[in-house]
């Protein structure tokens, strides 16, 4: 396959398209909430694609357009694709990109597409003079199936934190979802067990924030496709299980200049943190509750978001315990320090957690904010008392609270732009209206034969 038509990157997956005999390309996005769609082309139309885009009827997906708006068009990234790890062992493969989705009317890219929010986050750094390094930490629970092959809630293995089989049966699944995620070009860090029962964690490496949130969704769908094919049901719902720890999605952060050095790192600074880094975590700190609508956007999120499970509930930050909302995790060379975010759960889409919290963290930055103190002790022992004397704030309490929170932030609203600001909080709104007027199971248990 050749064209002179092409860019080098282009025409390079059209040779691994031949090389790899790929017979399907699926051609992947997201929408408002996270959802990953595809849309599946035979490999043959691979160059039309990258010349042309392919269209696609954007009234079908949720928080897109109007049906008379519909006409939407695909423009594959090629450095995004990869071959599927799940169909190599076939007569042919299939292989996705992820691409950037354009509205047909103006020819321009579509405000809605939540990977140009996140573009749009990182040119406004590009402005101030910096690129932006992430990497999420995604947990997940891996269940049994019932006999017709839905999910259940039990738990395969009775590990916890860092143990090893016989306690840790998932191992081997572990194991096959790291080699399909290393096939993808993931360069993977460590993984293990984590605190709860069929909970795991899998850790891949600091990538500019792009890559990163492209590598959220593609993680997800790996994990999901290769525990299927052990039988089990891989989820990344923040709490499933109740009274036990939840699934975070611990974000690291950082800023990098124009010539490749580390703008959070001071070697003369008590915590080796520099004048960026502590405007940029000020920042954080002051826009936490709007983020929190985004980095925790479902009902059960704020089941996680409940003292006693190590999940952060306080806005704070600190060099050294897990009970704050902002970490500065401990770093062996200037180029590793970051701070993390600790709240964000793995059901947000990650292109617009990303965003906000680069908003503002840049917000924090323009504005000089100064940065308050650590806080070294377990903020979880605190009363309330003690956190009113120490100046600290609790992060929203329900969906409901941090949508409110979300439209009263003018920073982080806007910097979702219109379309994307006011689909989301509808759909949200929506959502915790459900939940208000529905009964649960422990409604029931509690009161049906008490009153």
């Amino acid at each position: 396959m050749t064209s002179g038509n092409l860019t080098d990157a282009e025409q390079a997956v059209l040779d691994e398209i031949e090389e790899q005999d790929v017979d399907f390309l699926r051609l992947q996005f997201t929408d408002i909430l996270g959802t990953v769609k595809n849309v599946s082309v035979p490999a043959r139309q691979a160059e039309k694609a990258f010349a042309e885009g392919i269209y696609f009827d954007g009234s079908s997906i949720e928080g897109f357009v109007r049906i008379q708006e519909s006409d939407m068009r695909l423009k594959p990234d090629p450095d995004t694709f990869a071959v599927l790890p799940w169909r190599q062992k076939e007569e042919s493969a299939a292989a996705r990109m992820i691409c950037d989705v354009y509205d047909t009317s103006t020819g321009e890219p579509f405000e809605g597409d939540p990977r140009r929010v996140l573009k749009n986050a990182l040119d406004r750094a590009d402005e101030m003079g910096y690129t932006v390094n992430a990497a999420p930490e995604p947990e997940f629970f891996l269940f049994e199936e019932d006999e017709d092959g839905r999910a259940t809630t039990k738990t395969n293995d009775a590990g916890g934190y860092f143990d090893l089989a016989p306690k840790d049966l998932a191992s081997d699944v572990r194991r096959d979802i790291i080699y399909g995620l290393e096939s993808m070009g993931f360069e993977v860090e460590a993984s293990h067990h984590e605190v709860a029962e069929g909970q795991h964690e899998i850790n891949f490496t600091y990538d500019d924030a792009l890559s990163t949130a492209d590598n959220v969704g593609t993680f997800r769908t790996v994990v999901r496709a290769i525990a299927a094919q052990h039988d089990l049901h891989a989820t990344f719902m923040p709490k499933p299980i109740p009274r036990i720890n939840g699934s975070g999605m611990h974000t690291h952060l950082s800023l990098f200049t124009e010539d490749g050095e580390n703008a959070f790192h001071d070697d003369d600074d008590e915590f080796n943190l520099s004048d960026e880094a502590h405007a940029f975590t000020a920042g954080i700190l002051e826009h936490a509750p709007a983020i929190t609508a985004i980095a925790n956007p479902t009902v059960n999120s704020y089941k996680r978001l409940v003292p006693g499970y190590e999940a952060p509930v306080y806005v704070a930050w600190s060099d050294r315990n897990r009970s704050s909302l902002i970490r500065k995790p401990a770093a062996r060379t200037p180029a590793a320090s970051r701070v993390e975010l600790r709240s964000p759960d793995p059901s947000c889409n990650a292109y617009l957690a990303l965003a906000v919290m680069i908003h503002a963290g840049l917000d924090g930055i323009e504005k000089d904010l100064d940065c308050p103190d650590p806080v070294r002790e377990n903020i979880y022992d605190f009363d309330e008392a003690k956190r009113e004397e120490y100046g600290i704030d609790t992060l929203p309490a329900n969906l409901g609270e941090a949508v409110d929170a979300l439209e009263e932030d003018d920073a982080i609203y806007n910097a979702l732009g219109d379309h994307v600001s006011s689909k989301f909080v509808e759909a949200k709104r929506q959502e915790f209206e459900d939940y208000l007027v529905d009964v649960s199971q422990w409604e029931l248990d509690r009161y049906l034969e008490t009153f």
